[in-house]
């Protein structure tokens, strides 16, 4: 496929957060062309990877706002409460949506799921071109354009957004450098059945290896993200079935009577990771692009949705001011805004995991007291419960519902 049209913005890159954001600026008249190297037949049938997704409640609204949601929307489950405990420790910290009001504190998605419905609703806007199975091999700017050279031919755009993830090739061909490290940690997936009920609660367990959690999807099942060390994960990873889920049961305990493995187990490489920019001439970096954090609190995809929601957002601002939608100062505003909130998130789950993964007694008894502490403390803990949801902090228009 090739196309001489030039598009007002070019995304690289169809997942979650480049889907989205294509989506949220078709639907307001923005010509834009999302580019993937999936397969056509991958993009709206998806294989099963074993993750899920934590969707915030202002991600929720997002989703709404671009007509993905009601896609999505059966197959997801409302999180009611979250419960956090410290290994075997009788302090805990319990968070209650009750305690807020009327909606949950989020909802599990699987990520198959978001795929489909972001399929669906792609191929479904008038002012949205999709070029999947298409590679991109270069990348040129002019003063009024980028050109991207593909496997399909050439494409022109007045701006070009990267949401390749975190080995995004265009940012690499830009020059933009990243700062991070890599833990020593990863990140074990699975899906399990179990007989009880989970009550739409989820929960965190800090282990001394990392967090396990365990997080209520649709009907009788839990998406587990299990982090362990490197040096053993190899071996958790190389258990036959019976074993593995063994492994599993010992971790989650009784509370939701017997369980059942459901589909294969995956393992993630975990680390931090920044750009030391966002943008570069008239390309911007969005979503894994531009950050990637600790799965410690669940908040990847929902950082990558406000930055989706941040940029249409300034984009279209532009638009309806007759400015070059590419101009320095808006795309100056979009690097303040998600820079910042992307930083201290960034900062604070590094932190959190470094606090949690060990087994030292005088820090153990710390911060199983400073969850005792925060759990007492109303107030607080109702500000801790509104981040969660995604609703502090410079709130993009999309997101606020």
């Amino acid at each position: 496929m090739t196309t001489e049209q030039r598009y007002d913005v070019a995304v690289v890159g169809a997942g979650l957060v480049g889907g989205a954001l294509a989506c949220a600026l078709a639907r307001h008249g923005v010509r834009t062309i999302v580019i993937d190297r999936l397969d056509p037949r991958v993009m709206v049938a998806p294989a099963f990877d074993g993750r899920a997704s934590a969707v915030a409640l202002t991600s929720r609204h997002f989703l709404e706002a671009i007509g993905v949601w009601r896609h999505v929307a059966p197959g997801t489950q409302a999180m009611r409460e979250i419960r956090i405990s410290d290994n075997a420790s009788p302090l805990f910290l319990h968070y209650d949506h009750a305690d807020i009001g009327d909606q949950p504190l989020g909802y599990m998605a699987e990520n198959r799921h978001l795929r489909v419905a972001l399929a669906k609703e792609m191929t479904a806007l008038p002012d949205l071109t999709v070029m999947s199975g298409v590679s991109v091999a270069g990348m040129t700017q002019t003063p009024d354009e980028v050109i991207l050279e593909t496997s399909g031919g050439p494409v022109r755009a007045a701006l070009t957004v990267t949401a390749e993830g975190r080995d995004s090739q265009l940012r690499k061909l830009a020059g933009i450098n990243v700062t991070g490290w890599d833990y020593p940690q990863v990140g074990l997936v699975a899906t399990i059945a179990h007989a009880r009920s989970h009550d739409g609660i989820a929960h965190e367990r800090f282990l001394p290896a990392g967090p396990f959690a365990i997080l209520p999807l649709k009907g009788n099942r839990a998406s587990l993200v299990w982090t362990e060390r490197s040096d053993t994960a190899t071996s958790y990873m190389a258990m036959d079935d019976a074993a593995f889920l063994r492994e599993i049961e010992e971790r989650v305990g009784g509370f939701l009577g017997a369980l059942t493995l459901e589909g294969p187990r995956f393992s993630y490489p975990l680390g931090l990771q920044f750009a030391q920019q966002y943008t570069k001439g008239r390309l911007v970096l969005a979503g894994d692009a531009a950050h990637g954090i600790h799965p410690i609190a669940g908040q990847g995809v929902n950082l990558g949705w406000r930055d989706a929601a941040a940029l249409t957002e300034i984009i279209v601002d532009a638009m309806r001011l007759g400015l070059d939608i590419a101009n320095v100062d808006s795309l100056a505003r979009y690097e303040r805004w998600r820079r910042a909130d992307n930083l201290l998130m960034a900062g604070m789950t590094d932190a959190l995991n470094r606090l949690f993964s060990n087994d030292v007694a005088p820090v153990r008894l710390a911060r199983d007291v400073g969850l005792a502490t925060v759990n007492k403390l109303t107030p607080l803990k109702k500000l801790f419960m509104r981040h969660a949801m995604g609703a502090v902090g410079d709130v993009p228009r999309l997101m606020r519902g």
